[in-house]
């Protein structure tokens, strides 16, 4: 799993941070990407990247701010010029939907693919055999939710010289019995996936938060979590300022991920207030309160591999 932040600016773009926009990308778990918000000019970000528009097959957005949903309408009839056959899930808050179609329908848009429409609530709102997704309200100006993304147990590896040993041929026998399912040998004998697979692999959980000021749905989403986006709009010297207008600071994030036990905490929605120089003591004050803080930029990106985060340069 990686994620890459395509856009880590608060409110408008500026000349260092585009709008809110995140890929998650499940390309070895799913062959698929998932988008969490579509700022302004996601679509141009992308071009500077190794992302396929195809291939985002679900995109999840917190809330109906601009700064979070005006790079839809171009998205997707972009994906649409650009080979986009697939189905695409998009899950929001009420009044999404309207609003995307309307769009499409007044600028005479066309799309090559289907779109499902999901009105996010509180709870489970996708689920197969591989992931569970959980949403629930944060505490913004606008209804806005928060996202956890967990991994279901994975399948063990195959022990291949050990099933070798059971008597095992090499062939499809092999391919059932890492799929989980017992087999049965040509002398009749059973041998069962769990002699020759290690152990289930515990699967990862990525919590992505919305604009949110401080709030316990936010631990609640994040528990244990191994990843946790946070946005962090503003400083500790202007936390009176980011309560009045629904967002939160880099040491609230902090001490969210802190309550929380998660492992890593990745800073974004950062407000153009703050420059280059003055991002150096904006990160120490997160990390004094939690270690494991990065801050992110747009582009940064990051790998999720035998439970390590790791950024990529």
């Amino acid at each position: 799993m990686q994620i890459q932040f395509l856009g880590t600016g608060a409110g408008m773009p500026s000349k260092e941070r585009n709008t809110s926009s995140i890929a998650f990308k499940l390309l070895e778990e799913r062959g698929s990407i998932w988008l969490f918000d579509c700022g302004e000019a996601t679509q141009h970000q992308i071009l500077h990247t190794s992302i396929k528009p195809r291939k985002i097959d679900k995109i999840f957005i917190t809330h109906l701010h601009g700064d979070h949903i005006f790079g839809l309408p171009g998205f997707l009839s972009s994906r649409s010029f650009l080979g986009g056959e697939g189905l695409l899930t998009i899950y929001g808050p009420a009044g999404l939907k309207q609003w995307i179609e309307q769009t499409l329908q007044l600028s005479k848009t066309h799309l090559t693919y289907p779109v499902e429409f999901v009105e996010v609530t509180e709870g489970i709102i996708f689920e197969d055999e591989k992931f569970t997704v959980h949403a629930l309200p944060l505490q913004h100006v606008v209804p806005c939710f928060g996202y956890r993304i967990e991994q279901k147990p994975m399948q063990g590896e195959l022990l291949i010289k050990k099933a070798l040993a059971y008597g095992v041929p090499k062939g499809p026998l092999l391919g059932k019995l890492k799929a989980g399912h017992s087999v049965q040998l040509e002398d009749g004998t059973i041998v069962e996936s769990s002699d020759v697979t290690s152990p289930p692999q515990q699967g990862f959980t990525v919590a992505i938060l919305g604009d949110t000021k401080y709030c316990e749905n936010s631990i609640r989403l994040a528990q244990n979590a191994d990843v946790m986006v946070h946005e962090a709009t503003f400083d500790h010297s202007t936390i009176e300022l980011a309560a009045q207008y629904g967002h939160a600071t880099n040491t609230e994030a902090a001490k969210i991920a802190k309550k929380a036990q998660a492992k890593h905490l990745l800073l974004n929605h950062i407000s153009a207030r703050f420059l280059k120089h003055d991002l150096i003591p904006f990160l120490e004050e997160a990390k004094a309160i939690f270690e494991n803080s990065y801050l992110a930029n747009d582009f940064s990106q990051y790998e999720w591999r035998k439970n390590e985060l790791m950024e990529i340069e």
